[in-house]
Order: structure tokens, then C-alpha cells, then sequence
């Protein structure tokens, strides 16, 4: 399980997979995913319910991707906080796939959501963010995701001194001596985000992390929430695991600082430890 294993080394070997080679996923790992998916938590204790969808008989498809033979689909119910808490869950699933050696990426838009989302059977008050193909990765990928890649600027990141600071922002957090917090911050840094616009900006005080979204324009819908925060519930499990993952216990609360923070900036959650 990705939980088990080193999650860092996970999150570097993570890409998105749009080329896929066609051949079913093996029976252990397809009983490992079920497995799996009967019981992702997250710090919200919002139950995100996961579904594997065969493309054929539910009609599914996406113009992004090529050779997929199986989709994973969840929802969630539409409360406060249900993006960041669908973001942590799925990523939690994405990596755990990533320990198999299986293939996914993340779909919002590309798709023809009506069918995916009665495919996911939802309620009046249920939501399906996005879904994922799960398959193992072509040897070669095809010109859209080749194209897509560049086009995203996908192996790109933005610098810590532009999403990290310390106590305010603007004044940018440098290297400190806690080699674990180092780490974390650095795979939050490496979380995926749509159309790689890296939307979390993080703030430091004591022993504290304060999420915060930077907002963009369109990434808030209808069908789908605020993409954005499902971005930074992403980061949030980066940054859990990893500080976990070095022996550290970090508790999740919702209760907004009161830091002066840009126009353009709406606070998320606090990590503490």
C-alpha cells in the first residue's frame, strides 16, 4: 500500500498517465484497488465513495486518453469542505495505484460527464468531482498527451519562495533546520493541480501550516465545485503523509488565523503539530 510505503518517493514517481497500453489491470491488483477503496479516510471525515467504471457498458469515454479499458469514479456530498475532502481521498487512491505500477490521471472536464455521472448512480445532493483511468502506462505516449504535457507545462513547478511563507505573506520561508517539515513543503510543491496552476499558498507560524487558496478565474463550477480546493485537499494529503511518514502527528482544524492575507486569497484549513 502506498500508505506503507515511502509516500515521498511515490509522490516524485507520480506522473499523469493519458496513454495506456490496453491490457486489463492484474487480478491482485484490481483486488487491491477494491480493497482499497472500501475505506479511504480523510481529515474532514467526509465519506468519499469510490466506483470502478467499465467504459463499455456504461458508454464512458474521454478525448484525452488512449488504450483505457477501466475508470475509477467517487463521489461525495455536497457540505462544507467536501472539495478538499474529495481531493485528500482520491489522491490517497492515485498513489496507492502509483505502489501498483498502475496508471491515472486526473479528469474533470474531458469526459462526457453525463454518463460518467450516471454511472455513479448520484444523489440529489451528491457531487462527482472528477474520475480517473486506471491501466498500466503505454511504452509510448500519443501525440495529445505529448502535446498536453508541454502545452501544461507539466514537469514544471513554481519556486517555494512564491507558495511558501513565513508568519505573513509576502515575507518568503527559507530552509529551517526540521529536515521533516522540509520534505513535506517540498511534496506539496510536487502536487499535481489543474492545468498545473499550483493554487495553494501556505503560510508558517509556530508549529503550524495554514492553507490557503490562491483563487483563478473558471475553476469554480457547477458540476464539479471548486477545482481549486480539490487542489489544495491534494497538497494536504502530500503534506500529512509525509509528516507522518517521519513520525510526526499532525491535527487538522478549520478555524481561519485572521492573518492579513490578498484579496485574491481565501483561507482553507491549518495543519498543527
Amino acid at each position: 500500500m502506498a500508505e506503507t510505503k515511502d509516500i515521498s518517493e511515490m509522490i516524485k514517481m507520480r506522473r499523469s498517465v493519458r496513454t495506456f497500453d490496453k491490457n486489463d489491470l492484474k487480478e491482485e491488483d484490481l483486488a487491491q484497488i477494491k480493497e482499497f477503496i472500501k475505506n479511504v479516510k480523510n481529515p474532514y471525515d467526509i465519506p468519499v465513495e469510490f466506483r470502478l467504471l467499465d467504459p463499455v457498458e456504461h458508454g464512458l469515454k474521454s478525448k484525452v486518453l488512449k488504450g483505457e479499458e477501466l475508470y475509477i469514479g467517487a463521489k461525495v456530498k455536497r457540505v462544507p469542505h467536501f472539495e478538499e475532502a474529495f481531493g485528500y481521498s482520491f489522491e490517497a487512491m492515485v498513489l496507492f495505484a502509483r505502489s501498483l505500477g498502475v496508471g491515472t490521471v486526473w479528469i474533470a472536464s474531458t469526459m462526457n460527464r453525463d454518463a460518467f455521472e450516471k454511472a455513479m448512480e448520484l444523489g440529489d445532493d451528491e457531487i462527482m468531482p472528477c474520475v480517473s483511468p486506471l491501466g498500466y502506462p503505454s511504452d509510448k505516449m500519443s501525440v495529445v498527451e505529448t502535446v498536453m504535457r508541454k502545452t501544461m507545462g507539466a514537469d514544471k513547478r513554481r519556486g517555494r519562495e512564491e507558495i511558501v511563507f513565513e508568519k505573513e505573506f509576502g515575507n518568503s520561508f527559507n530552509s529551517c533546520e526540521d529536515k521533516l517539515l522540509e520534505n513535506a513543503l517540498e511534496m506539496v510543491r510536487l502536487a499535481p493541480s489543474a492545468k498545473n496552476m499550483q493554487p495553494w499558498r501556505m503560510i508558517i507560524s509556530d508549529n503550524a501550516v495554514h492553507f490557503y487558496e490562491k483563487k483563478n478565474p473558471g475553476f469554480d463550477r457547477k458540476e464539479a465545485g471548486d477545482i481549486q480546493k480539490i487542489d489544495i485537499g491534494i497538497a494536504m494529503y502530500h503534506f500529512a503523509k509525509a509528516m507522518e511518514g517521519g513520525g510526526r502527528v499532525v491535527t487538522l482544524n478549520t478555524d481561519d488565523p485572521g492573518l492579513s492575507i490578498p484579496e485574491d486569497v481565501v483561507y482553507v484549513s491549518t495543519y498543527s503539530w
